[in-house]
């Protein structure tokens, strides 16, 4: 049963639109919801159902030392406050996600990523990020760092610390740092993995 009768998009804005729906509660009841999408208002997914991630989010162990993962500390203007986190971004027009990856982990670090390709698929596919309050899906790329930690491709808008973080860091920050749900679930399984098969939980 379709649970809205109209959609009225309520911004117009580049990047992420405001959207409210004249929903129905299951006993056919009126009400106002509210949600924000980075589609075009014909392509949002209560429309067209579709699955595709709008960004990616990267897991890129250390090639050369694979006990240390590569992390950020991101300001994030809705905070006011660093948030740790994994590097992550947009997927570009005609970009797959993998490709949106090497790009974002060289803008965002100046590191090169060589993505890992093996393991279940079913652990890259889109996954949903807020669905109460928005349509946004994402792919978790996963691979390894290498290279000199740059700022030469970042963006003035981003203020970024990039970090090597062993098993150890990891812990600490996730018991006393702010840090974000992707990165949070992500380092869980960081700080169980094996330095000879850091993919091994992808099998």
């Amino acid at each position: 049963m379709k649970k809205y009768t109209e959609i009225h998009k309520l911004s117009d804005n580049k990047f992420l639109n405001l959207f409210k729906l004249d929903a129905l509660t299951d006993s056919g009841r009126l009400f106002d919801y509210f949600f924000v999408s980075r589609r075009k208002a014909d392509k949002i997914k209560i429309i067209t159902k579709e699955l595709a991630a709008e960004g990616v989010v990267i897991y890129p162990v250390l090639k050369d030392e694979p006990d240390k993962i590569v992390m950020i500390r991101q300001y994030r203007y809705p905070l006011d406050e660093y948030l740790y986190e994994l590097p992550a971004g947009l997927i570009d027009a005609g970009e797959t996600p993998e490709e949106a990856a090497v790009r974002e982990m060289k803008e965002e670090t100046g590191l090169d990523f060589e993505v890992y390709t093996d393991g279940n698929e079913a652990y890259r596919r889109p996954f949903f990020m807020g669905a109460g309050f928005t349509d946004e899906s994402c792919n978790a790329v996963f691979g390894y760092a290498s290279g000199r930690i740059s700022r030469d491709d970042m963006e003035d808008t981003e203020s970024i610390q990039v970090l090597l973080v062993d098993r150890k860091e990891a812990a600490r920050i996730l018991k006393e740092e702010r840090v974000s749900i992707r990165a949070a679930y992500l380092l869980m399984n960081f700080l169980h993995a094996d330095d000879k098969e850091p993919f091994a939980f992808l099998e």
